[in-house]
């Protein structure tokens, strides 16, 4: 791992740090360290960097701002590739946006909808990357990333590179492509938008906005919804219905506000998060039948 390091930094490919502590680096303020931490500056250099690490044959994976996300106790064996500043370019031409990954997907719906640009309404207060919105297309309030999305830039797992269009990505509820099928970090996205009147976009992202601040606890280190909607059910519903709203494990807490949301009350552990995910997955089928399934991705050994 330290011979990878020396040639990372030697390639002068953006931040490379070793044994980093991931909690600062996700939602839920939660995580064991990586072995080795990369922040790419560029995409060229996130090209460079899968390259180098295929070659030392070390296991690799992507994140963005770390919403959605859970990292273990035990960390991560191998590499974190965090696309972040030098990722972050936004160029808007009439109706179409092209963007980084790691720019902030609620700071894009803002900036697009005081253009008077419509379709990202519904971002308002998705508090992620717009490379993990793309990746696992996010949505909210009857809409998400399909709805929007020409195509994306992506780097693959082999190490090569291409535009995938948005009938490529087969995007379907919470998932794309990229997930399993042809595993690759988006780079950068291109959306189309529509042309609308400022106020009322503006109006109704801030509906949506102020929508997840009176419902959803983002007071608190979170890591957004806990479970896929097992559809036609509601994964919050369920869990307030069956009674667990307020239930709580160590540091780790099903959420006042939103049955579908654990939060970190302070000194929560990844083990306290999964725990508590398994005990609502036990308590929803006993009661209803119904497999609760995780959105959040849970990474790293315990």
């Amino acid at each position: 791992m330290e011979d990878l390091m020396v040639k990372l930094r030697e390639a002068n490919i953006g931040k490379v740090l070793m044994n980093e502590p991931l909690k600062g680096h996700t939602t839920m303020k939660i995580g064991g360290p990586a072995d080795l931490f990369i922040e790419p500056n560029s995409v060229e250099s996130v090209k460079q960097v899968l390259e180098l690490v295929n070659e030392a044959g070390v296991p690799w994976r992507a994140i963005g701002r770390g919403s959605n996300l859970l990292v273990l106790d035990g960390g991560i064996r191998g590499v974190i590739i965090k696309l972040g500043e030098g990722l972050d370019d936004l160029e808007i031409n009439g109706c179409e946006v092209r963007v980084g990954s790691g720019f902030s997907l609620i700071s894009l719906a803002t900036i697009i909808s005081k253009k008077g640009l419509s379709g990202l309404e519904f971002a308002g207060g998705i508090p992620g990357s717009v490379g993990g919105a793309v990746y696992m297309n996010a949505g909210a309030h009857r809409s998400d990333i399909s709805k929007i999305l020409v195509k994306a830039y992506c780097v693959f797992a082999d190490g090569s590179s291409g535009w995938l269009s948005n009938e490529e990505m087969q995007f379907s509820y919470r998932t794309s492509v990229l997930q399993k099928i042809k595993p690759g970090i988006v780079v950068e996205a291109i959306f189309r938008l529509k042309k609308g009147d400022r106020e009322t976009i503006v109006k109704e992202m801030q509906k949506n906005k102020d929508y997840r601040k009176e419902t959803q606890p983002w007071n608190f280190p979170c890591a957004g919804s806990i479970f896929r909607n097992p559809l036609p059910h509601y994964a919050g519903q369920l869990i307030e219905e069956a009674g667990l709203k307020g239930y709580q494990i160590g540091g780790a807490k099903i959420s006042d506000l939103h049955g579908n949301f654990i939060v970190n009350t302070g000194n929560a552990t990844a083990q306290n998060v999964l725990d508590l995910i398994h005990y609502i997955q036990q308590i929803i089928m006993e009661k209803y039948s119904i497999k609760m399934e995780t959105e959040i991705e849970i990474i790293g050994g315990k």
